[in-house]
């Protein structure tokens, strides 16, 4: 009697567990409808993100645990997931300038290309962490011999991009930065705009680049938002449009890539 009445609450067990899983999956169909309907409202790119999520989460029949933890999923309100380690909200490495050394000040100075000098200007009151990072950078005299590794010529896209410390476009993950500060509302960039260059979809992804656009350019914003303008050319522009008319290096793009001629920064002065 009692192997019986032991195979009948083993019987009994299967099939709560059973129902159980059938029940999960019905909730994870709904909550796929669901994220489906928001993800193509959030357009193509968001989609793609949502489907693989989908297919990866609970792809196998759970085991009592994970149905436990994804019972009190369904039931519990999800938490945020926490912050990239470059992403934190609560503030810059110790490493990073603190935003109250630019704060509502004006910097002005000189970035001395191998081919002329710009005359450039930098707003500690719209962009104050911005400003105080590359204000510090450049009283380390750190941008002395590093490049301008990326030119873009496309009719609506215009710009120069230099400060990578490897020289070849890759960040430095020991320097890394936010928030995204006076970022375009229309995302437009004039001539004479300097902006910080950053990792994409990343608003704690700025680092040791900048860019400086020579024509109008529009940059389409990306999951982050626009790229932080910090300040401004004030004179010797043409130096850049003639770097620009020079062209770019055979490559893949016809409109992005290397200068055709190597283009240096002799020295970057603030004060």
């Amino acid at each position: 009697m009692a192997a019986s009445s032991r195979s009948a609450r083993e019987a009994k067990r299967r099939v709560q567990q059973m129902e159980a899983k059938r029940e999960l999956r019905k909730e994870q169909d709904k909550r796929r409808k669901r994220d489906n309907v928001l993800a193509i409202a959030a357009g193509t790119t968001a989609v793609v993100v949502a489907l693989v999520l989908q297919l990866t989460v609970f792809s196998s029949n759970p085991t009592e645990d994970e149905y436990a933890a994804a019972q009190a999923g369904l039931t519990t309100p999800s938490a945020p997931p926490p912050p990239e380690p470059s992403a934190s909200p609560t503030g810059n490495a110790e490493n990073i300038p603190k935003p109250e050394a630019a704060a509502g000040q004006t910097f002005t100075g000189e970035l001395k290309l191998n081919s002329g000098t710009l005359g450039v200007e930098l707003d500690g009151t719209a962009a104050p962490q911005a400003a105080a990072v590359f204000k510090s950078l450049a009283d380390q005299n750190f941008y002395a011999g590093l490049n301008c590794h990326r030119l873009t010529t496309a009719e609506t896209f215009g710009v120069l991009q230099c400060g990578s410390k490897a020289g070849d476009g890759s960040s430095d993950p020991s320097f890394t930065w936010g928030p995204l500060e006076n970022t375009p509302q229309d995302n437009s960039y004039p001539a004479g705009t300097i902006a910080v260059a950053r990792s994409g979809g990343n608003a704690y992804g700025n680092g040791t680049q900048f860019f400086i656009v020579y024509k109008d350019t529009v940059i389409p914003a990306d999951a982050a938002g626009g790229y932080t303008v910090v300040g401004k050319v004030t004179s010797g522009l043409d130096v850049v449009s003639n770097i620009a008319a020079a062209g770019l290096k055979p490559g893949d793009n016809a409109t992005d890539g290397a200068p055709a001629e190597p283009v240096t920064i002799d020295s970057f002065s603030l004060k």
